[in-house]
């Protein structure tokens, strides 16, 4: 475990040191923060408590959104980029010769990665939606961890989904085109786009049981206390049970991959 450690927090210092990366980050993210809570007011003064939430939690909703949105990489990036090339020169095989699990590897440094996006990139447009909007932040301390955690199972569901998405360039060679399915995807069905609360009928209830949710939909309600007691229990264990499948998933899949370049020969 110690090194996995490491790896994490050789990730937190690998995205640190990008500092004109994360100051445009964070000015993007507060630009679209502020377009996107001025429609929403105008959506929310037309439908008031459209999706269960009031004026105060629809605007929560919208920056909240912007401060996991990198850390939770609803859009991509992180290491999928970089590990499909890898299997695209076959340096690939190099990984697969250290004396680490491969998928444990990329899931540490994928850990302090989200980390370092959450502080670094996800802090301060919150504090300055804060500032110019009345939000409806916690005020019971047990609330901001329960919504950490919930962040936690979210950035493993989003890591074990881009994981499958990066061992999919055994087969295809170039992971573009499966990295930009997984962007929109990303977007559309973490509720990043509208809450997915506001989704009716069978596209609605597909919509909230696809892993996505975990990403933004899940935190944000336990941020805004709608899951709260057992229904906390129950979030958590929604969002646990698609890592852990998700994750089952990647290593049957990284080990017949691995047979396929042994086949090759590396």
């Amino acid at each position: 475990m110690r090194l996995y450690s490491v790896v994490a927090a050789g990730g937190f210092r690998r995205y640190a040191t990008y500092r004109v990366a994360t100051a445009a980050g964070v000015f993007t993210n507060t630009v679209f923060g502020f377009i996107v809570a001025y429609t929403y007011m105008a959506l929310w003064e037309t439908r008031p408590r459209l999706g269960g939430y009031d004026m105060s939690e629809a605007l929560t909703y919208v920056w909240l959104g912007q401060a996991l949105l990198a850390a939770c990489a609803m859009m991509g990036g992180g290491f999928e980029e970089e590990m499909v090339e890898r299997i695209r020169t076959g340096d690939i095989a190099v990984d697969l010769y250290r004396p680490v699990d491969l998928q444990l590897w990329w899931l540490a440094g994928d850990l302090g990665r989200a980390a370092f996006q959450l502080l670094g990139r996800g802090v301060v447009p919150m504090a300055l939606g804060a500032l110019a909007f009345d939000l409806a932040l916690p005020g019971s301390p047990v609330t901001w961890v329960a919504f950490l955690v919930s962040v936690t199972l979210g950035a493993v569901v989003s890591f074990a989904l881009r994981f499958l998405v990066a061992l999919s360039a055994f087969w295809l060679l170039d992971g573009a085109g499966a990295m930009q399915i997984s962007m929109l995807a990303g977007l559309f069905f973490s509720g990043m786009v509208l809450p997915l609360t506001l989704f009716p009928g069978l596209l609605g209830e597909v919509a909230r049981a696809m892993p996505w949710s975990s990403l933004l939909q899940v935190p944000a309600d336990v941020f805004l206390g709608k899951h709260t007691g057992w229904g906390l229990v129950r979030a958590y264990a929604f969002q646990a049970g698609w890592a852990v499948a998700l994750l089952l998933a990647g290593r049957l899949l990284q080990s017949v991959a691995t047979r396929r370049v042994v086949v090759q020969g590396g």
